[in-house]
């Protein structure tokens, strides 16, 4: 699809069950509805480079936090430089499932090695890049983790109190600059978060000309 329209870059974050899959495809499909080429990825795993790294990072040996941190800016400079920015420079609205502020959530919070450090990394890997919007899906840790199924992953073994790290780091950005963030309460059925969501994505969405 081929349009004039202004191209839009957004996020949606938070923690492992928040429903950060199932609001994207929904956000997908209302987009498309009007008019709009919609990219649904995520990180790591939007690329082939992406689904080897995210195997190995939460399915494979063991890793220091700093070699984690380095493989998700990895998968990042090359999703962004491979995927998304060809995407916006078409004028697509992107739809990613995480980006930077999982990484400062995850890896700088919850693994302690620096909010700030490694958001410097993200953003050197990205060449800058920062989503129009970010929605933070916020759910506890324990209803979050009651959702989730199958065999848990490296960052989903991590106890309680990390989840809840990962949660208030997301919260804390996200009341940092109001003015790139959402928040949404994500405790609630899909349906009624995703009117939230849609509501915040209109305010930033252009209509096809």
């Amino acid at each position: 699809m081929t349009t004039d329209a202004a191209p839009l870059f957004i996020a949606l974050e938070g923690g492992d069950g928040a429903g950060k899959t199932t609001q994207a495809r929904m956000l997908r499909d209302w987009l498309v509805a009007r008019g709009r080429e919609v990219v649904v990825t995520r990180e790591p795993g939007g690329t082939e480079l992406g689904r080897t790294l995210r195997r190995e990072v939460l399915h494979g040996e063991d890793l220091d936090p700093r070699t984690e941190a380095l493989l998700y800016a990895a998968d990042r400079a090359h999703h962004v430089a491979t995927l998304v920015r060809p995407a916006l420079a078409r004028g697509a609205v992107v739809v990613t499932d995480r980006y930077i502020d999982s990484s400062i959530a995850y890896q700088g919070a919850g693994r302690r090695l620096g909010r700030d450090e490694v958001r410097d990394l993200s953003r050197w890997a990205t060449d800058g890049l920062l989503p129009t919007l970010t929605v933070v899906l916020d759910v506890d840790a324990a209803t979050a983790a009651a959702r989730r199924s199958g065999a848990p992953d490296r960052l989903e073994r991590e106890p309680s109190h990390f989840h809840e790290e990962v949660r208030s780091t997301f919260l804390a950005l996200a009341s940092a600059e109001p003015g790139r963030y959402a928040v949404v309460d994500a405790s609630r059925p899909p349906e009624v978060v995703h009117g939230a969501v849609v509501e915040s994505v209109a305010r930033v969405l252009e209509p096809v000309r």
